[in-house]
C-alpha cells in the first residue's frame, strides 16, 4: 500500500510540475487555464463527490480524480507545448 502511494505521489508531482510549466508558457491555451482552475476549485471546495466524512472513500476520490484530471489536461496539450513542458520539467 505504501509503495502505491509513493508511486502515486511521484507521478502526481511530475504531472503537476509539467502542468505548471505548460501554464506559464506564453502559448498556453485558455482552456488549459480554465481546466486547471476547475481542478484547483474542486480540490479546495468543500463540495465533493464523496463527502470527506466517509472514513477512507472521502479522501480517495481526491487522490484518484485530481491526478486523472491533470493527466487528461496534459494529454490534450498541443504537441509543441507538451514537448516544451516535458523538456523544462526534466531539466
Amino acid at each position: 500500500m505504501f509503495k502505491r502511494l509513493t508511486l502515486l505521489w511521484v507521478l502526481l508531482r511530475g504531472d503537476a510540475r509539467q502542468l505548471w510549466v505548460a501554464l506559464r508558457h506564453p502559448k498556453a491555451p485558455s482552456w488549459l487555464k480554465w481546466g486547471t482552475a476547475a481542478i484547483a476549485l474542486y480540490l479546495f471546495s468543500p463540495i465533493d463527490l464523496i463527502p470527506d466524512m466517509v472514513p477512507f472513500l472521502g479522501f480517495a476520490d481526491d487522490l484518484v480524480l485530481v491526478p486523472l484530471a491533470i493527466r487528461a489536461l496534459l494529454k490534450r496539450l498541443p504537441p509543441e507545448l507538451a514537448e516544451s513542458a516535458a523538456k523544462r520539467r526534466a531539466g
